[in-house]
């Protein structure tokens, strides 16, 4: 194996002090929708093990002919898991539209022997700003500093970013989440003072009269009104009112994410019973093969492979049914009798 050219930012590759997260992703994950879909097609992709094989024509179709794997299949980069790896590709085809990983070393013939993950928050492409991208980028930059394009894989989504296509609603359910946060530190019900009698107080007035009032309702729930004054509690609940804002855009981000709501334990009515290979099956079908197809042919193409070689995920041998069954024990009524008081 050999080393690869370096270019300017390779000197940043690999030293995690250089590496960031962005808010946006910081704040895209922090609600739960978005890290449950997150988590359950991450999961599936990093225990998936990768296969290759060649196609043969037998006349009427072609047959695939499994050969043994390169060493980077089984473990892409030598000092992570395959695990850890693939689920950060994954992650920011996720959220940004793409990945990148950079080739470490490399076999006599040329082809990548190991790579490492590059997060995306530190990745500019200067010829596209996406987030649609129109084909592989001729220029990579990494914290600013260029990398060589030949020692980078790139694998581009074919649906855009979470943080793009998804960042309307993940506001919109961050405040709902801020609002019920604000509604959850109140020590008594929401509602409103209404002055009935006396010299009518200033705006100022009866701000500082709410504020007070506010304020004194944390350190203690007993308060004291005199005749002028009269505490109203609001017709409608307002925690009940964001409860279903909250749902309702929980099922928008689960749209956007394409994992079906059941799946991430949102009640929308229309569910029959799924068993565990078909919520199995749909997870694959809806959320995780559009980025399963992605990494698959990004790892066949003529830069990481030799014309005519492919790799695949082993799909098949996760969506099998468990051979685990389940033994119901009865207990013994006997010991209980004797263990009881």
């Amino acid at each position: 194996m050999a080393e690869v050219k370096a270019a300017a930012g390779a000197s940043t590759v690999g030293n995690f002090i250089t590496y960031t997260t962005s808010r946006n992703e910081l704040v895209a994950m922090s609600n739960p929708t978005v890290s449950r879909s997150h988590d359950l097609i991450a999961s599936m992709i990093g225990a998936l093990e990768l296969k290759q094989y060649t196609r043969q024509w037998t006349g009427e179709k072609y047959e695939e002919i499994y050969v043994p794997n390169e060493s980077w299949m089984d473990r892409p980069d030598p000092n992570v898991t395959r695990n850890f790896f693939f689920a950060q590709v994954f992650t920011d085809l996720y959220l940004y539209g793409a990945a990148v990983a950079y080739v470490t070393t490399r076999y006599s013939t040329g082809f990548p022997a190991s790579m490492t993950w590059l997060p995306m928050s530190s990745i500019t492409f200067p010829n596209m700003t996406g987030p649609q991208y129109y084909g592989q980028p001729d220029e990579i930059e990494f914290n600013g500093q260029m990398l060589e394009r030949n020692n980078c894989i790139v694998f581009l989504s074919p649906i855009i970013g979470l943080l793009y296509s998804g960042w309307r609603s993940i506001n919109i359910a961050t405040h709902l989440d801020q609002a019920a946060d604000r509604y959850a530190s109140l020590e008594t019900v929401p509602g409103y003072l209404q002055q009935r009698g006396g010299e009518t107080m200033t705006g100022d007035e009866l701000g500082d009269l709410a504020a007070a009032w506010a304020q004194a309702r944390k350190a203690n729930a007993i308060g004291a009104l005199n005749d002028y004054v009269e505490f109203k509690e609001f017709n409608t609940d307002p925690m009940e009112m964001i409860a279903d804002q909250r749902k309702y855009q929980a099922l928008e981000l689960s749209r956007i994410a394409s994992v079906p709501p059941y799946l991430l334990g949102i009640d929308v009515g229309s569910y029959a019973y799924q068993t565990p290979e078909q919520a199995r099956k749909d997870l694959y079908l809806f959320g995780a093969r559009p980025y399963i197809d992605c990494i698959e042919q990004t790892l066949s193409m003529d830069n990481v492979l030799p014309r005519g070689r492919f790799v695949e995920f082993d799909v098949e041998h996760w969506l099998e049914p468990s051979d685990v069954s389940e033994v119901l024990v009865e207990p013994d009524v006997t010991d209980m009798e004797d263990n009881s008081l």
